[in-house]
């Protein structure tokens, strides 16, 4: 199966996870987060694979995420909020994620990426 790559084209970071999949021949299937952003369960799931709590897969820097005024609003929500929030806008998502069938990756690290998908 074909690991699942969501990015957004004009992110610098995901432009640098792209290069370094090419670079290693890594076989992916692009997904435009914003275009096609991951439903609640498909988010569900990716966190479940990462590993890592629900809040890893905000994008804390975003212009959406101030906007909203989640950094205090998420001290209180619990996952199935933090899911929704997500699933709703892909903006408020961390990119790049990438995926396979059993483990997921949020943002991107070149160590990360040569330890999980090398």
């Amino acid at each position: 199966m074909s690991r699942k790559f969501y990015w957004y084209p004009n992110c610098g970071t995901c432009k640098k996870a792209k290069k370094w999949l090419d670079d290693n021949e890594v076989d992916y299937q692009e997904i435009h987060i914003v275009e096609q952003t991951p439903s609640k369960n498909e988010l569900k799931s990716l966190v479940e694979k990462s590993g890592q709590p629900v809040k890893k897969f905000f994008n804390t820097s975003g212009k959406k995420y101030r906007e909203l005024g989640l950094k205090d609003k998420l001290k209180e929500a619990d996952e199935d909020q933090m899911l929704e929030w997500l699933a709703s806008d892909g903006m408020l998502i961390k990119r790049p994620i990438l995926e396979s069938e059993k483990k997921a990756t949020v943002g991107f690290k070149p160590e990360i990426y040569e330890e999980t998908w090398k």
